[in-house]
């Protein structure tokens, strides 16, 4: 069963993820800018989710994760929740 490991940021615009995604790619820590900003709990590990299999987050989320390449920031990415920027740290197929 595939698993992987991934970081995450939630906002509440699009706009914001668009900007915090910037910030990244220009240079920004993105455990640093997930502490700052996410409104997810997971904000106060640095955006860390853990290790987790498919089909355990929502589906919009799920399907980044198992498709994107590892260590590139992704999105935004829309799901129920908000506005996500994602990063797959880690994934074993």
């Amino acid at each position: 069963m595939s698993q992987a490991s991934a970081r995450h940021i939630l906002v509440d615009s699009e706009e914001k993820c668009a900007q915090l995604k910037t910030e990244i790619e220009n240079g920004a820590d993105f455990a640093e800018v997930a502490r700052a900003n996410s409104r997810c709990p997971s904000g106060r590990e640095g955006g860390a989710l853990g290790s987790f299999g498919r089909g355990v987050m929502v589906r919009e989320f799920d399907e980044v994760v198992f498709s994107a390449p590892v260590g590139e920031v992704q999105g935004p990415v829309k799901t129920q929740f908000g506005f996500h920027l994602l990063e797959v740290t880690e994934r074993q197929d």
